[in-house]
């Protein structure tokens, strides 16, 4: 997976901030008539009705689809276009607003593979099918299902359930006889940040990490699901990261901590001076959708 340097460009607001001073009034001159605080209330009122008139629902529904009509991740031409016009949008209501550039690492994928090797051969597709109902889901520019900062590498081993993959799961593991070492763990999401997870799994000697969404947390069970619903359907990709959780280098340049992806996640490497005293380095976590694995 090679890393990149892109453009990440962010708009920054200048607004200019004003000091306001105390000045000590005498208690004669601070009293009021009940006429005057009246009076008061009655334009505080008319300035509050102007400030909630101001924002439109319309227009920020407008706003919302503009920016999200196309892949705009970092160091894409959306995410330039995105950064100009909101940019221009705070020009244009009388503020002070600029772009600064900044170089990031931004890996991308050359090759992703998720194969169940038996009791029977299967390759999981890694890919989200487009929804009818959905023009977006079909966008061609999208970014494939991974992880960024996933790493390199491939392993093979039997898979063991951890439900959530928390210390708890563990010990429960450990009391059933069970021992993850050398084997790939498969954990469903929930129960914890997702970054926990493999990072748990290494520390019990696990060689890889797979994690899901399950349905009872994130589809069917709790409603309908997308495009109908909110919920997760079974083909719908959970995205995020792994990378920079407590106790890491918080580096993305060697850090390596991988991601998860579809209805699971990716794939990511420990590097020598980012693993805690778990004994658990240069390890590969590959994620995939739970719905291709099953």
């Amino acid at each position: 997976m090679p890393n990149r340097i892109m453009n990440c460009i962010i708009p920054l607001l200048m607004i200019g901030t004003f000091i306001i001073g105390t000045a000590i009034i005498p208690a004669k001159a601070r009293s009021t008539t009940a006429n005057e605080s009246v009076q008061q209330g009655a334009k505080e009122g008319e300035w509050e009705k102007k400030f909630r008139s101001i924002p439109q629902a319309e227009r920020m529904k407008e706003y919302a689809r503009y920016l999200s009509s196309d892949p705009h991740h970092v160091g894409s031409a959306a995410d330039k276009r995105n950064a100009e016009w909101m940019r221009d949008q705070f020009k244009a209501w009388g503020l002070d607003a600029s772009l600064e550039e900044f170089d990031v690492l931004f890996p991308t994928p050359k090759e992703r593979i998720l194969e169940m090797v038996s009791p029977e051969k299967y390759t999981a597709k890694l890919k989200e099918p487009a929804v009818p109902e959905d023009s977006d889901s079909s966008d061609k520019d999208q970014l494939p299902t991974y992880n960024a900062y996933s790493g390199d590498g491939d392993v093979t081993a039997q898979l063991v359930y951890v439900n959530y993959g928390v210390p708890a799961d563990y010990e429960q593991l450990a009391k059933m006889g069970i021992d993850v070492k050398g084997r790939i763990v498969i954990a469903r999401y929930g129960g914890s940040w997702r970054g926990i997870k493999p990072k748990v799994a290494a520390e019990h000697g696990a060689v890889g990490c797979i994690i899901y969404s399950d349905p009872k947390d994130d589809g069917y069970y709790q409603g309908d699901v997308y495009p109908k619903g909110p919920y997760r359907n079974e083909t719908g990709v959970q995205r995020g990261q792994c990378h920079g959780y407590a106790g890491s280098s918080g580096r993305s340049v060697d850090a390596g901590m991988g991601l998860d992806e579809e209805c699971a996640p990716v794939v990511s490497r420990r590097s020598e001076d980012s693993h805690e005293d778990s004994g658990a380095s240069d390890l590969l976590w590959r994620c995939a959708s739970a719905s291709e694995i099953s």
